[in-house]
């Protein structure tokens, strides 16, 4: 979109982008985090706490990448009505 412009796009832009791939990778350990907590319960027996602390973290991430992705979609949509032709 830059290129189209022919000059930078405002700095929130790429900032709102650089969240919503953090928030990507961070639900991604989390959910690593919750694959490996259930083998090992398997194998322990019962469940424990911590394996409610896991799925709040997931429940967190997921919410935490729910509000960056509206918030990059909008940066997105304006991004784009920036770079249309007058």
């Amino acid at each position: 979109m830059e290129r189209l412009c022919s000059s930078p796009l405002h700095e929130n832009i790429s900032t709102a982008l650089d969240k919503h791939l953090e928030s990507i990778h961070v639900v991604q350990a989390r959910r690593k985090d919750e694959i490996v907590n259930a083998s090992s319960r398997q194998r322990h027996g019962p469940p424990r706490c911590q394996d409610e602390r896991v799925v709040l973290a997931l429940a967190m991430a997921l919410r935490a990448l729910c509000l960056a992705t509206r918030k990059v979609r909008t940066v997105l949509w304006c991004a784009f009505q920036m770079t249309l032709p007058k």
